[in-house]
């Protein structure tokens, strides 16, 4: 009885998942390879991305996804991942590196980040707080007897009471506050190539690239966006028409700035060619 049981077929592992840069790499084969309006190809890439990557790459699922698939705009996509696989930002003195983060996160624009909650911000917790304790006891789910609802309920009245009268009388106030110290802040983008140039003829070309992403930014989405805006500047690159042509400029510059590697004339040079297209406008104008 023991020998056809041993003689009966084994049962095998499950094969592993391909690793993240193997499944961009067959996925980029099969897109690239892929006959338009062939949706066979398309289905397997998806797949084997989502298999190794979740959901985390939207755009390219999008495109393969689509019907007809977009191969193009997959593979355009796929090839720019794989080169940021294959060429990951590193440095060779991470100390400096940790310096330069730290000197970034200490800008005022990460300031809410290491603030304490703020009295208005508890007293709001607090409401919540309350609030979900009575939405507990009226629908049976625990919480304090009716006495200690009620009398949370008058103190958050009171409180809500108190704010509104604190607000209204000092919104006069607030606003005349507010009023000359709303442009401060503001630089135009020509400030920043103008800085630009200066650092970048006095060979400082670290600090000379960070100020053609200011003025890039400032161009893309605002004169306030460089030192109010809590994105980072990927992300405003990101809102770009072109997002992908920007590369050249955001690449030295967080490899600057956050690896602490020094940008050579050639590097900036490019950069500054990138950049000479936001500036254009702006010199016209003038």
């Amino acid at each position: 009885m023991l020998i056809p049981a041993a003689a009966g077929p084994a049962r095998a592992d499950p094969p592993p998942l391909p690793t993240y840069r193997a499944a961009v790499h067959e996925a980029y084969d099969l897109a690239r390879d892929a006959a338009p309006g062939d949706t066979a190809p398309a289905v397997r890439a998806a797949a084997v991305l989502e298999a190794a990557s979740g959901q985390s790459q939207q755009e390219i699922l999008g495109d393969l996804q689509r019907r007809p698939p977009d191969y193009q705009d997959a593979t355009e996509r796929l090839a720019a991942l794989l080169a940021a696989l294959n060429e990951p930002a590193a440095t060779a003195d991470p100390a400096l590196a940790s310096q330069r983060l730290h000197d970034v996160m200490s800008t005022s624009r990460y300031d809410p980040l290491h603030r304490p909650p703020t009295v208005l911000e508890r007293v709001a917790q607090w409401i919540r707080d309350r609030v979900i304790d009575l939405l507990r006891f009226v629908t049976g789910g625990g919480g304090g007897a009716a006495p200690g609802i009620v009398y949370y309920l008058a103190g958050a009245a009171t409180l809500v009471a108190l704010a509104v009268v604190v607000f209204l009388s000092t919104r006069g106030r607030f606003s005349q506050e507010a009023a000359p110290r709303r442009p401060a802040g503001r630089r135009p983008p020509a400030d920043y190539f103008a800085e630009a140039d200066r650092l970048s003829a006095a060979g400082d070309r670290v600090s000379a690239i960070r100020a053609l992403c200011a003025g890039v930014a400032a161009t893309l989405a605002g004169e306030r966006t460089w030192e109010g805006s809590p994105l980072t500047v990927r992300e405003i690159f990101g809102r770009a028409p072109d997002a992908a042509g920007l590369r050249p400029l955001l690449l030295p510059f967080e490899a600057a700035i956050y690896g602490g590697r020094e940008v050579d004339e050639q590097t900036y040079r490019r950069a500054e060619a990138v950049a000479s297209s936001f500036r254009a406008p702006r010199a016209a104008a003038a």
